[in-house]
């Protein structure tokens, strides 16, 4: 199958989910209970506010109508005004997105240093200690809540070692020399928390290749245990890793808010968090919309690359 065609066609599917997302999301101010203008602005807020605001969200027009010029805008680019800074949603997403994009990228790079070498290694050595222990680590990962390792390690790290700053954010983008050491202790914390999952994944998948003819044949040729790993079944192992990787991703990069919040970051979920707290609803939609949207292309550039990876799915 050619790549092209491939992605032409995942695009083409793709299409009534976003048709799907953008209603959810257009429903979610619409689902209020009573006048979402009320709900927005408060009681306290004078008449003439509510009235100005019902127009501005073209709340007199029927819903097909609002729905129909909200997507319009959507295509456009211009996913409204947050309510309480008057600012383009777009423009304040986009603000937040590259802090959160670089704890993402840095935390799924902490994941698969772990998470490789500790599932190879465990499935290399299938029930002895190494993998009875890297088991016994991916279960502690799975089972902890985040807040929960971030607190542990900016106790650690930041309160008792003094090591590394334990709340604030110096962004990467404006300040590398500065920045990357506010990074670290979110990345370690999603990382171990996201390298759990994936160890088990690696393991899981990496004996299942290790039990095919040709790492059979490998092995009779001569070839060492690592050298048969590596150099055959590695390749195969890391595809169904790499689905998994995509997903928590893709997951990171709609707003870790938990982490975002504990470590004072300024990025997409903690902006989420803001506008729940504040009524912010126009905010809270386009948020929805752009976090879906980027979960979506995330997953057609993870169909990719498994598609290289594995010559099979072409045919």
């Amino acid at each position: 199958m050619n790549l092209l065609f491939y992605i032409f066609k995942r695009i083409i599917a793709a299409i009534p989910v976003f048709i799907i997302v953008t209603i959810i999301a257009f429903l979610l101010i619409h689902l209020l209970p009573g006048d979402p203008a009320l709900a927005m602005l408060g009681r306290d807020a004078d008449p003439a506010s509510l009235e100005a605001l019902r127009r501005e969200m073209g709340l007199y027009d029927p819903l097909p109508v609002q729905y129909i010029n909200w997507i319009t805008n959507v295509l456009k680019g211009d996913l409204g005004r947050s309510v309480i800074t008057r600012q383009p949603v777009l423009e304040a997403i986009n603000s937040r997105f590259p802090h959160t994009l670089s704890l993402a990228v840095s935390a799924i790079f902490v994941a698969i240093l772990i998470s490789l070498p500790a599932g190879i290694l465990a499935a290399a050595r299938q029930n002895s200690a190494v993998d009875r222990g890297v088991m016994f680590f991916a279960l502690i990962g799975v089972s902890m809540p985040s807040f929960w390792a971030g607190i542990l390690l900016i106790i650690l790290f930041a309160v008792t070692l003094g090591w590394l700053p334990g709340v604030g954010w110096v962004s990467v983008w404006e300040d590398p020399a500065v920045g990357w050491r506010y990074l670290i202790l979110p990345s370690l914390t999603l990382g171990f928390i996201l390298a759990a999952s994936a160890a088990r994944m690696t393991r899981s998948s990496m004996l299942e290749v290790m039990r095919q003819d040709y790492m059979r044949t490998a092995r009779a040729k001569g070839l060492s245990g690592t050298k048969a790993i590596l150099g055959h079944g590695l390749k195969n192992a890391f595809i169904p890793v790499i689905t998994i990787i995509g997903i928590e991703f893709g997951w990171l990069l709609g707003g870790t808010t938990v982490i975002e919040t504990l470590f004072g970051i300024p990025g997409v979920g903690r902006l989420v968090v803001s506008s729940i707290s504040n009524r912010d609803y126009p905010m809270i939609q386009g948020a929805v919309l752009y976090v879906a949207v980027v979960y979506m292309l995330v997953n057609l550039l993870v169909d990719v690359i498994v598609l290289y990876l594995n010559p099979r799915i072409r045919s």
